[in-house]
């Protein structure tokens, strides 16, 4: 009878020691949560440790508030380099914790990146350390690795290891083809949320919270994505000059002129660069014989432009476009169609193309600047008075204000260009001695076809 009492004795006591824990475990999370939540970090540290030791799975909140909170300690460690590089290891650690413990709500290229962002920060490991993990990052999951800081990191290492005669220039663009190829879709993406938000306030329709919030997320994105993009240009700078570009290739030209994504490469960068060099027509000849594809067709262009055979090249321009699937590809080469109409003169035609290369980039910003630069040459064949003539420069305006809504390094420039147009338009005195009154529309019947409001001010 006392061996049975006792089991139950013993049976009762675990039990409560379960509960106890258990019940301490979300305390300590209350506890943390509230401390952090007013960043009240020197609270909250103690109760994340206990967290982190004895409860790792509870919450992922647990990760997200340690994400904040070491980040912020560091932050306040300033001059203390030891305190920092502390700090730094256990927000390494607390990014692995999160990957160990909640690997399904964690996505990997994202925290990897972080991970390597905080070695990058922080002096942490050797140059070749800190390539490797973002290399680790990138490999695992390119598809959640957008942090725009991030990326110029990672190459920013690059760069540095091939300087110190670590990494072959060849490498450095390649990656360099991988990484703004990963910037300008991201750019997409947030145009694509942007565009059809900035339709919205331009019909007149009131944002939901939500939706402004995205707009503005999506305005900083891009804004970070154009700076990290040109950052990223400076840093491979001479680097990619014809006079590097031309030997690397030509020296590699006979053993790799059959290996057709070299070609490719090679190809790209010495169009991207303009390089008037008999390699160049060497390389398109063997790749267009190897695999014709829609990039030959334009690099053929490029060589029938050269020749100045215009209409030829935009025969081979008009073929690569048919033939292209990568979108922002065909974006590029709708946008040299376009322009090459532009300079014949041909509006409508610049036009069809300049939006068809919108419909692949909406970030293409520099299309509505020149669609708006073509409707300002216009207003005098447009309009039937001198009024309607010069309603045309509040539609010009309109073009020149999305240019810097989908582009934010275009914003100065398209803000500057919509004033002068609305300074050309019809003012306020003349609206009021006109036939038309705030609100009405008013059509244009020559090749821009389109109409616009008169503005209320």
């Amino acid at each position: 009878m006392k061996t049975k009492l006792l089991a139950l004795l013993v049976a009762v006591f675990f039990s409560f020691g379960l509960n106890a824990q258990e019940v301490d475990c979300n305390t300590t999370l209350n506890l943390f949560s509230q401390s952090a939540k007013i960043k009240d970090y020197k609270s909250a540290l103690p109760e994340y440790k206990v967290l982190i030791e004895n409860c790792p799975k509870i919450n992922l909140a647990v990760y997200q508030y340690g994400k904040r909170m070491y980040t912020q300690l560091i932050l306040d460690a300033k001059d203390n380099e030891a305190l920092k590089k502390q700090y730094a290891q256990d927000l390494i650690k607390n990014y692995e914790l999160r990957l160990e413990n909640f690997p399904e709500k964690t996505p990997k290229g994202g925290v990897y990146s972080d991970i390597a962002q905080t070695m990058f920060d922080n002096k942490l490991g050797s140059k070749e350390e800190q390539y490797a993990a973002f290399d680790k990052a990138w490999e695992i999951d390119k598809e959640s690795f957008n942090n725009p800081k991030a990326l110029y990191a990672y190459f920013n290492v690059l760069v540095d290891l091939q300087e110190d005669g670590k990494k072959d220039l060849q490498d450095v663009f390649t990656k360099y083809d991988e990484l703004i190829q990963k910037i300008e879709s991201q750019e997409v993406i947030r145009a694509e949320e942007a565009e059809k938000l900035i339709e919205k306030q331009e019909a007149g329709e009131e944002l939901t919270s939500n939706e402004k919030r995205v707009l503005g997320n999506s305005e900083i994105y891009l804004t970070n994505f154009m700076k990290i993009k040109g950052a990223i240009n400076g840093m491979l700078g001479e680097k990619a000059d014809c006079e590097n570009l031309v030997p690397l290739f030509q020296k590699d030209f006979e053993e790799k002129k059959t290996d057709t994504e070299w070609l490719k490469r090679a190809a790209r960068r010495l169009s991207a660069k303009e390089c008037d060099d008999p390699l160049f027509f060497q390389l398109v000849e063997a790749l267009h014989t190897a695999e014709p594809s829609a990039k030959t067709a334009f690099y053929l262009g490029q060589l029938a432009d050269k020749d100045g055979n215009s209409s030829k090249a935009l025969e081979y321009y008009n073929q690569s476009a048919e033939l292209e699937s990568e979108p922002l590809a065909k974006a590029k080469v709708y946008y040299t169609i376009a322009n090459k109409y532009k300079a014949k003169g041909s509006f409508s035609n610049a036009r069809s193309f300049y939006r068809k290369a919108l419909k692949f980039q909406p970030s293409l910003g520099i299309a509505y600047l020149k669609i708006a630069a073509m409707y300002a040459g216009s207003a005098n064949n447009c309009g039937e008075t001198s009024f309607e003539k010069r309603a045309v420069y509040w539609l010009a305006a309109e073009y020149a204000d999305r240019a810097g809504k989908v582009d934010p390094s275009l914003k100065s420039n398209a803000n500057q260009t919509a004033a002068s147009y609305r300074g050309t338009a019809p003012q306020k005195q003349d609206i009021f001695t006109s036939d038309y009154k705030p609100g009405d529309s008013i059509s244009f019947s020559c090749w821009i076809g389109e109409s616009v409001r008169v503005p209320a001010n």
